[in-house]
This record gives structure tokens, C-alpha cells and sequence, in this order.
């Protein structure tokens, strides 16, 4: 019986340290024991700085190291399916990076091997949503379910923040990438987190870059939820919105208000606004602990999964709906889905 849950790195990514390393850390029964990375001097670099034990040279050769139980899946939007797909079937749980896959085609075939994996051999998979797993995620969701905004009647996200290095992967078509797919899957996440249900698009227009025009550097989208709630969803990479993380839910009764919903750890605030009673307007501020991380909490929750049998509420069923409302704003903006050939756009 396993008491402790062994994880290995496929890519020596920027978001590692803080996503896994500093996390496992924190969490008792998780140890890295392995990272692979396209070349192997990177990987030793990043072993040697983060103390962890076995480099491999390839992610493959990783895949088949019996001394790996999970692995953490940082790789390039484009990657996501392929190798979550190459460690289930070498029987390893997956932690996936957001956004899942490409595109909704690819979450739900990724989907459809996850459900086969858990039910045949227990395998976990979770889409990394950290925030979704910080005190702060459900208490934003239990307020509004609690009745206390009233009916529900709009919701809105809004993650931006500036990436004006034009190179960076998050900038390549290839990789699947663009400010939808990179911040804007936050944005509609957090909407379907707050909202009554998965959204329709019904509008949604976006901001290129003139050098690939596939790719979007800024994206705006309405919502319509299927209980008569509307929606907007805001993403940015580079635009005259420096920097903003926020999430708005309107009630008949009353709204909730969240600045970085993001990172929690770092800093954030949650407010709720009442009606005018007698002249006055009721206003609660309420704070979450800051620690642990969002990242931490993330990994608690993995590793609780796997070894317990705890809940995974970012699952791959989840991020099929997330996704299809990704592939929607860039069909509505007619824009090629990440992901897609010539042959399959056309």
C-alpha cells in the first residue's frame, strides 16, 4: 500500500517551483523524485537547484520509471493531451496544467481515457486550477449559492496582466497559445464557478497580433447562463488594462465583489454589498488565511485523491466544459481553434 505519493516533473517549466516544488514541501506524503526536461543540461540545472534526485533524459524514459507514481504536467498548451494521454497509459496519476488541452475535441478524448483509467486502475486526473482549491474559490461560490445576493442575475471576470515579450510561448500558435487560452481560461472558469450552470457565448471580440494574427493578445466575451444570468469575461496579455484580477457576481440583493481571485496568497479582497436599508449601504469584507498557497492547497488535494479517494473538482469531465467555451469565443470571432490543422479549420 502506497502511504506516500512520488512525483515526477515532465519539463523544468517556470511555474514548477512554485506549483510543485515549494508545494511538496508542504504537503508530508509527496516527494519529487524525478525530473525531464528537451535537454538534459536544463534538467540537471533544475535538479541540482531544487534537490531533486533522478534526471532523466527523456519524458518518456520518466513515463517508465517505476519510482514515479505521479507526474506534474508544465509543458506548452499544445502538450497537455499528448502527455497526459502517454501517462495514463503508463499508468501515472496526472496534475495538468490549465488549460487542459487545445481545444474541446482534445478534453473530451483525454476525457474519455481518464474515465477509463480511474475506473480500471483508480488513476487520477486534475486539471491545475490552483485557485479553485484556496478557502478563498469556495467561499465566493458558497456566498452565492447561500441566496444571500438574491437571484442571480449577472457575473464577471476579468484576468490581466502584461506579457509584452512577444516571443514567449504563450505568444505561439503552434502551442496553442493566446491571451484566451493563457488568462482567459481563469476568467471563464471562475465565471462558471459563480454562474448557474455552463454558458453560452453571445458575443465576444478580440485584439490580434499583427505578426500572427491567430493569436489573440486580448479577448472580451458575454455569457448567457442557462438560468437567465448573463455574463463578460475580459482576458489580456498586452493592453491598455495593465493588470487586473477580479470576479463580480450581481444578485437581486445584492454583489459580490473579489480583486485576485488569482493568487489569494499574495494579497486579495472579498466584499459583499447589500441594498440601501434606511439610507445606508451594508458592506462585509471578509479575508481568507493566506497561507497555505493556492499551489499548496492544489497539491493537498492531488495527493488526497490519489491516495485517499478524495474529490478532484477540477476533473477532466470539468475541463470539457471549460474548454468548449474557449473554442466558442474563438469561433465566434472566427478565429482557428489552438490545436486545429488547415484541413480540420476549413
Amino acid at each position: 500500500m502506497t502511504i506516500g505519493l512520488r512525483v515526477g516533473l515532465l519539463g523544468a517549466a517556470a511555474i514548477a517551483p512554485s506549483a510543485l516544488i515549494k508545494p511538496a514541501r508542504q504537503t508530508p506524503r509527496v516527494t519529487v523524485t524525478a525530473v525531464a526536461a528537451r535537454e538534459r543540461a536544463r534538467a540537471e540545472g533544475f535538479a541540482r537547484k531544487h534537490g531533486v534526485p533522478v534526471v532523466h533524459t527523456s519524458y518518456d524514459a520518466l513515463l517508465a520509471d517505476p519510482q514515479v507514481d505521479a507526474v506534474y504536467v508544465p509543458l506548452p498548451n499544445g502538450l497537455h493531451a499528448q502527455w497526459t494521454l502517454k501517462a495514463l497509459e503508463a499508468g501515472k496519476h496526472v496534475l495538468c496544467e490549465k488549460p487542459f488541452t487545445a481545444n474541446r475535441a482534445e478534453a473530451e478524448h483525454v476525457a474519455q481515457a481518464a474515465d477509463t483509467a480511474f475506473a480500471r486502475s483508480g488513476l487520477v486526473v486534475m486539471e491545475a486550477f490552483h485557485y479553485r482549491y484556496h478557502p478563498l474559490a469556495a467561499r465566493m461560490r458558497e456566498i452565492v449559492d447561500s441566496g444571500e445576493l438574491g437571484e442571480l442575475r449577472h457575473v464577471e471576470a476579468e484576468v490581466c496582466f502584461p506579457l509584452p515579450r512577444f516571443s514567449d510561448i504563450r505568444y505561439d500558435y503552434t502551442l496553442a497559445g493566446g491571451a484566451t487560452m493563457d488568462a482567459g481560461c481563469y476568467a471563464v472558469h471562475v465565471a462558471r464557478l459563480l454562474g448557474a450552470g455552463d454558458p453560452t457565448v453571445t458575443a465576444a471580440q478580440m485584439q490580434t497580433l499583427r505578426k500572427d494574427p491567430r493569436i489573440d493578445r486580448t479577448m472580451s466575451a458575454e455569457l448567457a447562463f442557462p438560468g437567465g444570468a448573463t455574463g463578460r469575461v475580459r482576458a489580456s496579455m498586452w493592453s491598455r488594462r495593465v493588470l487586473s484580477i477580479r470576479a463580480r457576481a450581481l444578485g437581486t440583493a445584492g454583489e459580490l465583489n473579489v480583486t485576485n481571485f488569482v493568487m489569494p496568497q499574495l494579497y486579495h479582497r472579498l466584499t459583499v454589498r447589500a441594498p440601501h436599508t434606511e439610507g445606508r449601504r451594508t458592506v462585509r469584507r471578509e479575508r481568507m488565511p493566506r497561507t497555505p498557497s493556492s499551489y499548496a492547497c492544489q497539491l493537498s488535494a492531488f495527493t488526497s485523491a490519489v491516495l485517499d479517494g478524495g474529490p478532484v473538482i477540477t476533473s477532466a469531465r470539468d475541463a470539457v466544459a471549460t474548454m468548449g467555451v474557449l473554442d466558442d469565443i474563438y469561433r465566434f470571432c472566427g478565429l482557428p481553434l489552438r490545436g486545429e490543422t488547415k484541413e480540420q479549420s476549413t
